[in-house]
């Protein structure tokens, strides 16, 4: 894999004993079993989040409904994600991460019932909101057991390998989903998410723990954890000036304005204008997805092995995606070649996924006993801009011309032309 580092311990030799040999194999087994259970629900997460921009057409078919309608069910998720964050940060650091995380997952599996067995869009837009309070607990707990299970010197890459994972989830919610919809149709796929997400909260209570000491191993990272008073801890996140809102400000618009397009707009655009079929624009979505997988942990690598710099990566991610937008935005309507979308289509998800060094930059700006808070005080801020962008988009692509369309796409690039300038102010070191 080219990183020793991150694969934990060194093998044995010279005077260490057995013992300590197997303590460490111990160790190595187990974070890897911790982290790919984690993964895998972190998987559907991401499915459920970008599902809409494939199913739009199906739902509109079920239920009779507009493309507005569609609108308000997509960013019910990300509504019922953003309410949850507080709630979620607080408790992964008073009542644990695994307890967190198996808890409301259950919600989430729940939830995917109720969507398959919808007689009425309320129905599908109930079960769209308990999915999102139930994924809202994944993501934020997650980061706290792997700060806990691997060092701090391999967090940004282990959270470009997490949301790596995320975006196998949202690359399987395009082409894929499109497949099994058109053979099963929508509401058994959503039956078969219910009961794998159901498995998976099983496994996580069965085989994940919050630490290595909680199953007799060494910590990996000594530092003290000391709990401090929910409010203290808001008031020192919310507080913290430069060093907490340029990041938030970023992810606001990064984020946001990449749902808009993979997880509501996209479908539709190549649908409405170029006339493409289902599975021709979930072909070409699917590469936004594609790039990602590879941008994510890409982004991690550089952050902490090669430039050994989160604010670098951040710039040139941000300036990147930026320019993205900016071709999207000219190229609507005149551009029809489908090997010409799935070029830009994978460079649009690459440095999209370039968001990955903040969250190791605000970790490291607080105390452990409150990170979980300041991670899910940040984690606030995509998914507002997803629900609050999502919701304003919607309602201007009311006919699907081609003008609404480029009309979105230039706000977008104005959002991301500010999210810019944000990462190129200087903001106070953290350490």
């Amino acid at each position: 894999m080219g990183f020793p580092p991150l694969m934990g311990l060194k093998a044995a030799g010279g005077g260490r004993s057995r013992e300590k040999y197997h303590r460490h194999a111990r160790l190595l087994w187990n974070r890897w079993t911790v982290f790919g259970i984690l993964a895998l629900t972190y998987f559907l997460v991401y499915f459920h989040r970008v599902s809409p921009a494939v199913l739009a057409t199906d739902l509109q078919e079920s239920f009779g409904v507009g493309l507005a309608s569609i609108a308000v069910l997509s960013s019910a998720y990300f509504y019922a994600y953003t309410v949850m964050q507080l709630p979620c940060g607080v408790l992964t650091d008073r009542w644990g991460p695994r307890r967190t995380v198996c808890a409301f997952t259950a919600i989430s599996a729940l939830g995917a019932f109720v969507t398959a067995l919808a007689v009425s869009f309320e129905m599908v837009v109930l079960g769209r909101v308990m999915i999102g309070v139930g994924v809202a607990m994944v993501y934020v707990p997650t980061l706290k057991v792997l700060s806990s299970w691997f060092r701090r010197d391999e967090f940004s890459t282990l959270t470009g390998l997490l949301l790596t994972v995320g975006n196998v989830g949202g690359l399987a919610a395009a082409g894929p989903l499109a497949a099994m919809s058109d053979y099963a149709g929508w509401q058994r796929v959503f039956l078969a998410l219910g009961v794998l997400t159901a498995v998976l909260t099983w496994l996580m209570w069965l085989l994940v723990r919050d630490r290595p000491e909680e199953v007799g191993l060494p910590a990996v990272d000594r530092e003290a954890e000391e709990r401090m008073p929910v409010l203290v801890s808001l008031r020192r996140v919310f507080g913290s000036g430069m060093r907490f809102w340029p990041y938030a400000a970023i992810f606001f618009f990064m984020y946001g304005s990449l749902m808009v397009y993979q997880g509501l707009l996209g479908g539709p655009f190549f649908r409405d204008v170029l006339g493409w079929d289902k599975v021709d624009y979930g072909f070409s979505l699917t590469f936004v997805g594609l790039g990602m997988i590879a941008g994510c942990p890409a982004a991690g690598f550089i952050s902490d092995r090669v430039l050994r710099s989160r604010r670098k990566v951040l710039l040139i991610g941000t300036a990147c995606f930026t320019l993205c937008w900016g071709a999207m935005w000219l190229s609507a309507g005149a551009m029809r070649e489908q090997w010409m979308y799935v070029v830009l289509h994978f460079i649009f998800g690459f440095f999209a996924g370039w968001y990955v060094p903040i969250y190791g930059q605000v970790k490291d700006a607080f105390p452990r006993g409150m990170s979980g808070t300041a991670l899910a005080a940040l984690n606030v801020f995509p998914f507002a801009g997803a629900a609050v962008l999502q919701m304003a988009t919607g309602l201007i692509v009311l006919d699907g011309s081609l003008e609404e369309y480029r009309t979105v796409w230039l706000l977008m690039l104005l959002g991301m032309s500010l999210a810019t300038i944000f990462s190129i102010v200087p903001w106070k070191r953290t350490t």
